[in-house]
């Protein structure tokens, strides 16, 4: 395999992980970035810690989906992230097409 092979193989993989991540990105609540990786979820829990004097973060993400190429299954029931650098943790926005459901309303 030639270098530009491998190139197009891994231009490839990202288009089709873009994609996935597109088709899929409605699903989730919440946006999570850390320095090692990207995440879609429904339920964040961040605690920040100390110990000796230095700060870390906890991480806590169920119901999820991780931005990973080389990863087969990216949905994902629970993941538990512990870093000591920043965590970026953002709520999606629902499409203003959604009709909000009256309180109360039943089927």
């Amino acid at each position: 395999m030639s270098a530009e092979d491998l190139e197009d193989y891994e231009t490839e993989m990202e288009l089709a992980l873009y994609r996935e991540y597109r088709d899929v990105v409605g699903l989730f609540s919440y946006v999570v970035e850390t320095e090692r990786r990207f995440y879609l979820a429904n339920s964040v829990d961040l605690r920040p810690r100390t110990t000796d004097g230095e700060v870390w973060f906890e991480l806590v993400l169920s119901d999820a989906w991780v931005w990973d190429v080389y990863r087969s299954a990216r949905f994902v029931k629970t993941v538990r992230v512990v870093t000591f650098k920043d965590v970026n943790v953002e709520e999606l926005s629902k499409s203003d097409l959604e009709v909000p459901k009256p309180e109360g309303f039943t089927r």
